[in-house]
């Protein structure tokens, strides 16, 4: 059964697609809101002129009004002059957003955003579900700049969701939730119908996959989660038929937080918006007129500004010793980087010395992961993966973007879990 297609609507949403989105939310009690503030200062300082620029850090600062105002600076800077050739479709969307949240023209980068996903589609009927989460950045990216333009796209990519049958993803599930409530609640007036009824089906869809996720304690899917999940549930135009307790959900998060499992920048950028209250859909509506614009006040913390990186030598090992898989290999490289770079960076470097080294990313809620080294991809079915490690210890799964890291030993093994 398509994970998106669980089943039909018996009738269709009479909302005026114009409308004002719905919400359910709830709110962090006050006596827990510096808590909230300390992991948004600790996400804040992680932004360093040798650090990888991640957009999603941008758009939660200014959704939440930064506390670091030159991070928030550099940051928008680093955005600012990256080079779309070198972005994945989900990363240039998530650029646009985070260039809109700054009040800044992201220039010819949606145009060429509109290009690329008028060429995209799956790698196969059944690409796996996580295949479709940066296209749902882009087109929810498109969609608040010009959802005219992007209706036939956003048409297309949701017969596409309803044609998938991969596994349900949560993280996916939520973006596209977020990507096609925007365009639902974008559909003029007198527009033709079957538009609302097509983003209604796979919508309602979704939401109640989504649903299906939430466990007792109130934890959508896992933690890391249940942040977008958290923004999905608060716009959709129509809740799912399981009730949702959102108080439940965040205070769950809270001690989460308050047991330090939010320690990385990226799983605080993914849900820091919904314990500020906002959702993706909140991007356009940010106001950024330093005339008329109050900052934050400044928890009483330190501000580490950026420092200078020397180089050190990674000794990075790709190996595949995996029983049933034709190409076997074990083969190591040195490779100079700054100290602090990203897992991204020695990869790339690796692959520019030896193209024995070339990789391949997913877009995922979490950044980067790496899919493919050397023509040997990551399966589903099969239960493989590419696992980086420093000595015995896993580095997050191959997320390859944002953590840094000064690490002299890296190894990726291909295996099964």
């Amino acid at each position: 059964m398509a994970w998106f297609a669980l089943y039909l609507l018996s009738l269709l949403w009479a909302t005026a697609g114009t409308s004002t989105q719905s919400r359910s939310s709830c709110s962090v009690p006050s006596a827990q809101e510096p808590l909230v503030n300390g992991i948004q200062v600790l996400m804040e300082n992680s932004v360093t002129s040798s650090s990888y620029p991640n957009p999603s850090i941008l758009i939660a600062m200014n959704l939440a009004g930064a506390y670091n105002l030159k991070a928030q600076e550099l940051l928008t800077y680093q955005l600012m002059s990256s080079d779309t050739n070198d972005l994945t479709i989900g990363q240039l969307g998530l650029t646009i957003m985070a260039l809109t949240s700054s009040c800044r023209d992201p220039g010819d980068k949606v145009s060429i955003l509109q290009t690329q996903m008028e060429n995209w589609a799956p790698s196969s009927p059944n690409a796996e579900a996580s295949a479709f989460y940066g296209p749902s950045l882009a087109i929810l990216a498109l969609c608040q700049k010009n959802s005219e333009a992007t209706l036939p796209i956003a048409v297309r990519f949701a017969k596409t969701l309803l044609a998938n049958s991969s596994p349900f993803n949560v993280d996916t599930g939520a973006m596209a939730t977020l990507a096609l409530t925007c365009m639902y609640n974008k559909i003029p007036v007198g527009s033709e119908e079957g538009y609302r009824a097509l983003f209604g089906q796979v919508l309602n869809a979704i939401v109640e996959n989504i649903s299906m996720q939430i466990k007792d304690n109130g934890i959508i899917g896992d933690i890391y989660s249940t942040g977008l999940a958290m923004q999905a549930l608060s716009v959709t135009p129509q809740p799912p038929k399981k009730e949702w307790n959102c108080s439940k959900t965040m205070d769950m998060i809270l001690d989460e937080i308050k047991q330090g499992k939010f320690h990385n920048p990226m799983s605080i950028a993914q849900i820091l918006p919904s314990l500020k209250g906002k959702t993706y859909l909140d991007v356009p509506q940010v106001t950024c007129s330093p005339d008329d614009e109050v900052q934050p006040t400044l928890p009483s913390q330190p501000d580490p500004g950026p420092t200078s990186a020397s180089n050190i030598t990674v000794i990075y090992t790709i190996n595949n010793q995996l029983r049933g898989v034709e190409l076997l290999f074990n083969k190591t490289i040195n490779v100079s980087v700054k100290s602090g770079s990203v897992l991204l960076v020695v990869l790339e470097e690796a692959q520019r010395i030896n193209p024995m080294f070339k990789f391949e990313t997913t877009m995922t809620s979490w950044g980067l992961i790496v899919s493919s080294i050397n023509d040997i991809a990551e399966n589903v079915d099969h239960k493989t993966y590419w696992q980086f490690l420093s000595g015995i210890t896993p580095l997050n799964e191959g997320v390859a973007d944002y953590i840094p890291f000064n690490h002299e030993h890296i190894t990726a093994n291909f295996t099964q879990y």
